[in-house]
């Protein structure tokens, strides 16, 4: 037991005899290289600035609430500006497209020559002259006829006499043989008329005639 007490004696004093043995080498070192004592045990500490966690970043200023609100309207401002823009354009070429159809259609009324609408009681008559074998020229006559009895009116009536219709057939209900709605239809109403002027007047420019002579046809 007792030469076990004098082994850890020794070891202690041995290993504290390498610790001061250790740092006089430390410190003869850094005087020889020119340095400072303090500078040796410097070196020998771990550099705490790394410990710090330092930002190694330039440090940013975050911009104040007055800032970022200037910061927002003008970019409000600028979307509001390009979209009136925009707007703008795109009303403008709207515009002159509709001008461009307005035109496009006085063009096309210019160039018709009077020409009728489609389904009008003047087209669908013009269209049935060459059932009757009747030129295209006959309808002068026909239109000018007929606008001085009805005005091209299906449902014109005669105060006076009772006549019906846009041919002004006297009674109206003769108009029957051509159709039961002979009251609301003009095609109904064309159709026995123009039958009619070719069974007494062959054309209907010989119709006008006589209707220019004798007031009625």
């Amino acid at each position: 037991m007792l030469l076990n007490r004098i082994s850890l004696r020794v070891a202690t004093a041995v290993g504290s005899a390498a610790v001061v043995a250790g740092a006089t080498f430390a410190v003869s070192a850094f005087a020889d290289a020119g340095g400072e004592p303090d500078q040796a045990v410097s070196a020998m500490t771990p550099d705490r600035a790394a410990d710090t966690g330092k930002n190694f970043f330039a440090d940013v200023d975050e911009p104040s609430q007055e800032e970022l609100a200037e910061q927002r309207d003008k970019a409000e401002k600028k979307l509001d500006e390009a979209s009136s823009a925009a707007l703008a354009s795109g009303a403008g070429a709207t515009t002159e497209k509709e001008k461009e159809e307005e035109e496009e259609e006085e063009t096309d009324e210019g160039d018709s020559g009077g020409s009728v609408p489609d389904g009008s009681p003047k087209e669908i008559a013009q269209s049935k002259l060459g059932d009757y074998g009747w030129g295209q020229d006959q309808f002068s006559c026909l239109d000018a006829l007929w606008e001085r009895e009805s005005g091209w009116d299906p449902s014109a009536e005669n105060p006076s006499s009772g006549a019906y219709g846009i041919p002004q057939a006297l009674p109206g209900n003769k108009m029957a043989s051509a159709g039961s709605d002979w009251k609301t239809n003009p095609a109904t109403q064309i159709e026995w008329g123009l039958g009619y002027i070719d069974d007494r007047y062959e054309s209907p420019c010989d119709a006008k005639s006589f209707s220019d002579s004798n007031g009625h046809y």
